[in-house]
């Protein structure tokens, strides 16, 4: 049995020269989500996002073609993209002209979000304030961002009829 999986991640900035991975987080599903991870920091190893994902058969992203994939393979060693089917919504969001990133799409289809107010860069900062200052709040907001950035990429997907 094979399950569809959900992938997003988080980092400390859009270079991978200079960046790190903070967080990846999957949901797999069959059909709906019902299995959720989170790796943070130092968890992100090949060996455990490997084997979170591999009941994976295919993996969705929204622009993880040109971001997340390409990062997980710089900073992890991983080419996923080689060994899973790989779909990236943001090119069928395109071709219904729906511009924008995952937050701009998501408020055009009407999906909801509890952390409307976070966006990449706040995301960067509740990584540094965690890390810095042992703010576990901070670090709270930023997995459940991350969360609704996977659970929403069910939710597009379903909204997009693939």
């Amino acid at each position: 049995m094979t399950f569809d999986a959900y992938l997003d991640i988080e980092t400390t900035g859009i270079w991978q020269a200079y960046a790190e991975l903070t967080v990846v987080g999957v949901a797999l599903a069959d059909p709906q989500p019902y299995h959720f991870f989170q790796l943070i920091g130092d968890q992100i190893t090949a060996e455990n996002l490997l084997g979170i994902l591999r009941p994976a058969g295919h993996i969705y992203t929204y622009n993880g073609a040109r971001f997340d994939l390409p990062f997980i393979r710089a900073k992890v060693g991983l080419d996923l993209r080689s060994m899973f089917m790989h779909t990236d919504l943001m090119y069928h969001c395109w071709r219904r002209g729906l511009k924008g990133g995952l937050k701009a799409v998501e408020r055009q289809l009407g999906i909801a979000r509890q952390t409307a107010d976070v966006d990449g860069r706040m995301a960067i900062e509740l990584w540094w304030r965690y890390v810095r200052g042992g703010d576990t709040e901070a670090l709270g907001l930023l997995l459940g961002y991350n969360r609704e950035d996977v659970l929403n990429l069910y939710h597009l997907r379903c909204r997009l009829g693939l």
